[in-house]
């Protein structure tokens, strides 16, 4: 397996991507996850320093936080978009040439929603990066446990996405909510594949990624 470095290993899908991942799979953290697993716990602002010594394979980024978690625009930016940004630039520099990154449906820079704006500018600053090989991940809403970390909305989501889910079909299905364990095998999955491009993948490619078939995920529940 490829030796990964993840940053937002302590949310939901980084989470997952370390137990799942196991040894092969090292976190940086601004505080212990307290999962099983190889990670070391800095500020952001020691993370490209770090970055250069691990030796890994493929940059992972899971990180990401809310306008309201953040708590004004410019934390949720500091967060979504410099410390992401920043984590990739380190690992071009530290000669890694594959990385994945959790985005989010609907991401573009152009967008007047100030959140899936910056997702979008994000993106754009990773491709101009020229990773060999880039994989955008962009899940809807996302359903496990978050134990007391689960924020109002996403309570209210997951109650709603099975009346949701049962209506989104064809290019629609990319909002269907989606098991994060899903997302995290996905990862894992891209994390070994090394043919070369930029890569944008919705519901469906997330499905197939984490080993499983469309008629497998239940779109009621």
């Amino acid at each position: 397996m490829a030796r990964i470095v993840l940053i937002g290993a302590t949310g939901l899908i980084g989470g997952l991507v370390t137990r799942l991942g196991g040894d092969s799979v090292h976190g940086l953290v601004r505080r212990p996850s307290g999962r099983d697993g190889p990670e070391t716990v800095a500020p952001p602002a020691d993370w490209p320093r770090l970055v250069a010594g691990l030796g890994a394979d493929v940059a992972v980024s899971a990180l990401g936080t809310t306008r309201r978690a953040a708590g004004s625009e410019a934390a949720f930016r500091a967060v979504d978009f410099d410390m992401v940004l920043n984590f990739a630039k380190a690992a071009r520099a530290a000669g890694i040439r594959r990385m994945v990154v959790v985005s989010s449906v609907g991401a573009n820079s152009r967008s007047r929603a100030f959140y899936l704006r910056v997702k979008g500018e994000v993106e754009d600053a990773l491709r101009a990066l020229e990773f060999d090989r880039l994989d955008i991940l962009r899940p809807s809403l996302l359903s496990g446990d978050r134990g007391s970390r689960r924020r109002f909305g996403d309570s209210v989501g997951i109650l709603l996405s099975p009346m949701f889910n049962f209506i989104l079909r064809g290019r629609l299905d990319r909002y269907t909510a989606i098991d994060a364990e899903i997302v995290a095998r996905a990862i894992l999955d891209l994390a070994g594949t090394e043919a070369p491009g930029a890569h944008i993948h919705h519901y469906r490619d997330l499905v197939r990624l984490g080993g499983r078939t469309i008629s497998d995920v239940p779109r009621v529940a």
